[in-house]
């Protein structure tokens, strides 16, 4: 948001991935971790059939793949909170989503794995994710209704994520991956139209995700030392943003160096602000 300039979220390998493709999925694997996008244009299909096709696919390279194991999920669409047929698309969405983990045989509900689900200003559903040999840990927040538990008064199918996904990657350490992270509290949106207040809301969250991870898995992921993206709905409220994000992770921390801010609607139309992260620690087995 700042310069305009592109931004490249790199993972890198100790080995030489393989690239490949299946249906609307291109991955790459060094058998040990997987790492994809499902790309489809929904303008066809309808965001939910377009939903539960992308996630069919995915699921489908799991399958094939000793990295079986679904760790975080990055979902971005156009016009995410516009009407079609009497539906919002972020419901449509949610509806497909869910029915593919369940055709997987995959579970839409507790221990699901950590994800946001963002607005863009066009192109197609796009589906970004990590996969890996060995399970997570799924991590809830205490403050919030588990995503996958919200009343149907959000949809007739919840969103199918968990709070955070706690995992080992090898070499004595873990990782922590927590899902896009806005101003909710039990199942319900605070501080309608307080840009500021909101975004104090989500960090006050991702704090208490924080210490569940650490009760669950006996890791410490300090706030400053973490990974952070945070989606602006409105560009003018950019400075407010990072100026309560700075005040919280320090001014001249690792965390506000790296942090991206990126322009995107949130899933919710009243939700000015969204904030993900992740980060590493060194652990014993976490899971």
């Amino acid at each position: 948001m700042a310069g305009g300039d592109s931004v490249l979220d790199a993972w890198t390998s100790s080995t030489a991935p393989q690239a490949q493709q299946h249906g609307c999925v291109h991955y790459v694997t060094d058998g040990h971790w997987l790492h994809g996008r499902a790309e489809i244009d929904d303008s066809g299909l309808g965001m939910q059939a377009t939903a539960h096709q992308a996630y069919a696919d995915v699921f489908a390279v799991l399958a094939a793949s000793p990295c079986a194991q679904l760790l975080r999920v990055w979902n971005y669409f156009a016009h995410i909170n516009a009407d079609a047929s009497g539906t919002e698309r972020y419901r449509q969405f949610n509806a497909g989503r869910q029915q593919a983990f369940i055709d997987a045989q995959r579970s839409a509900f507790d221990g699901s794995p950590a994800a946001c689900a963002l607005g863009t200003h066009g192109g197609p559903l796009r589906v970004y994710f990590l996969a890996g040999r060995q399970a997570p840990l799924a991590i809830e927040n205490p403050r919030q209704v588990s995503a996958y538990r919200y009343p149907d008064t959000y949809g007739q199918r919840a969103p199918t994520f968990s709070r955070a996904a706690l995992a080992e990657v090898g070499g004595g350490r873990a990782a922590l991956f927590i899902s896009g992270t806005a101003s909710i509290v039990g199942h319900q949106s605070l501080h309608l139209g307080d840009v500021r207040r909101q975004t104090e809301e989500s960090l006050a969250n991702i704090a208490a995700v924080r210490e569940a991870a650490k009760a669950r898995g006996g890791v410490a992921f300090p706030a400053s030392e973490l990974f952070y993206t945070v989606y602006v709905r409105h560009r003018e409220d950019l400075p407010t943003v990072r100026e309560v994000f700075e005040s919280a992770v320090g001014a001249g921390s690792h965390a506000a160096r790296e942090a991206i801010y990126l322009n995107a609607d949130i899933c919710r139309a009243e939700l000015l602000v969204e904030i993900e992260a992740h980060g590493f620690a060194s652990a014993r087995s976490v899971v």
